[in-house]
């Protein structure tokens, strides 16, 4: 692995040699410059890792503070350490206001050199990791269905990618509350900038305004909150409906005021970020429960999206299964799994894990499914569900038995018919022509088994 490059900038040659000297001791690799035009040469042959800038070149007062605006326009990730033995609290609020990562007064000790610049490497990887995982999560699925209430969803997600508004997200666990969220921010004027998500579940009302808003210490160093981790992007509050009251309570002065002090501190900090909400309960009856603050609600809820569960959107589970053989089969560099779509169980079960529990499912069989030529995928999905605590319609495959021949033929043709009502989104005549019934015939026959209607 190669070492770290650092990019020292300083006119005087013997602090040049010095900061050098301390760097390549500890095994980083270092390249010189005595001037703003050797300096600009120097990075536009390869852009150094981390640079280490005074603040007067060229006998100028404020070279190192344009070459560190010229840098920064390059790579605005490089991380900049500026120097000055003529500093004042005016120079480094500008070079941290312009971009720097820290700003040091001569003479300063190695130590100090040595943590700052080990400080700004571990900062860039973070950067890294950070993007890294983003672009898995906002790239790796998409929000497939074509549901009603599937293409209202999408519907709503272009139209608030012009806009600020609070977004209010429900529906039940692993119905893709997150993936929502997550591209209203990617198709929003803040998608360059954070996605912070804060679960309001694990928020802990001793330590929240640390957690929310940041605190500073005595020796100067800054704890940012969730607030200023997601400055210019969005904040995604999950689970906002567990969060204590006291901390409601706090959240809303700063939806009210626009503003906050970290912990600490005596600055005020304006608030500049996009706030989308995440529950899985119905907030509604939390509010009347007296769990959550009503006031609070109808400031998060500016535009509200609702995903129902699976189970109430079954003409999306083939295009589902598909999109998710396909992708995991991308994601993880393995052959495609062939499933029967029309398979009956798919539609007999209830998915209360919803979307994330089909996914699951689908990603195990791709697994099981590697190598093995004449694997059964259907006899995988019937003892992955049948399994289930939950008592669905599944149960009718093994309990059939103990009812007289008139009650479990009954039992059948309502389970079965009811699953090709799914298959064919309620279409009669798609699902008659399928059973091989008549359309009229076919109406008698569901209302004589009481089947109403096919969510």
């Amino acid at each position: 692995m190669m070492a770290s490059e650092i990019l020292v900038i300083d006119d005087n040659s013997d602090i040049r040699i010095l900061i050098s000297g301390i760097l390549k001791d500890k095994g980083f690799s270092v390249r010189e410059a005595a001037n703003f035009d050797q300096a600009l040469m120097e990075i536009n042959k390869k852009v150094p890792d981390v640079a280490v800038i005074d603040v007067k070149l060229d006998k100028g007062d404020n070279d190192g503070i344009k070459l560190l605006t010229q840098l920064k326009k390059i790579d605005d990730d490089v991380p900049v350490i500026m120097i000055s033995g003529h500093a004042n609290v005016q120079m480094a609020i500008d070079s941290l206001k312009l971009g720097a990562f820290e700003f040091m007064q001569k003479p300063f000790s190695s130590e100090r050199l040595l943590n700052f610049v080990n400080r700004a490497l571990e900062n860039i990887d973070l950067k890294k990791e950070k993007r890294t995982l983003e672009s898995k999560l906002f790239h790796s699925y998409d929000i497939v269905g074509q549901s009603r209430a599937i293409e209202e969803v999408k519907g709503l997600i272009v139209k608030l990618g012009s806009t600020e508004s609070r977004v209010f997200i429900s529906g039940p666990a692993g119905s893709g509350k997150e993936l929502v969220a997550r591209q209203i921010h990617k198709k929003s004027q803040r998608s360059k900038k954070s996605f912070v998500v804060v679960n309001g579940a694990l928020l802990d009302p001793e330590k929240y305004e640390h957690q929310l808003f940041g605190s500073e210490n005595s020796d100067g160093t800054i704890n940012y909150g969730f607030f200023e981790q997601a400055k210019d992007g969005t904040l995604l509050i999950d689970e906002v409906s567990e969060i204590p009251l006291e901390t409601q309570a706090k959240i809303l002065r700063v939806l009210i005021d626009q503003k906050f002090r970290r912990v600490g501190g005596f600055k005020e900090i304006n608030v500049n970020v996009r706030i989308i909400s995440i529950s899985s309960k119905n907030v509604r009856e939390e509010i009347d429960k007296g769990n959550f603050r009503e006031d609070l609600y109808h400031r998060l809820n500016v535009v509200p999206i609702f995903l129902p569960a699976l189970k109430d959107r079954t003409e999306d589970i083939p295009l589902l299964l598909n999109y998710f053989s396909k992708k995991i089969s991308e994601l993880n560099g393995i052959s495609e799994t062939k499933l029967d779509t029309e398979f009956d169980l798919f539609y007999q079960y209830n998915w209360p894990g919803n979307v994330r529990e089909l996914r699951n499912l689908v990603e195990r069989i791709s697994i099981l499914s590697v190598n093995e030529e004449k694997l059964n995928v259907n006899n995988i999905v019937y003892d992955a569900l049948s399994q289930k605590n939950n008592k669905t319609s599944l149960d009718s495959h093994n309990n059939v038995l103990s009812y007289p021949l008139k009650e479990a033929r009954e039992k059948f043709e309502k389970d079965y018919l009811t699953s090709q009502l799914k298959k064919h989104k309620g279409n009669i005549s798609k699902t008659a022509e399928f059973v091989g019934m008549e359309r009229s015939a076919l109406h008698r026959k569901l209302k004589t088994l009481g089947i109403k209607g096919v969510n």
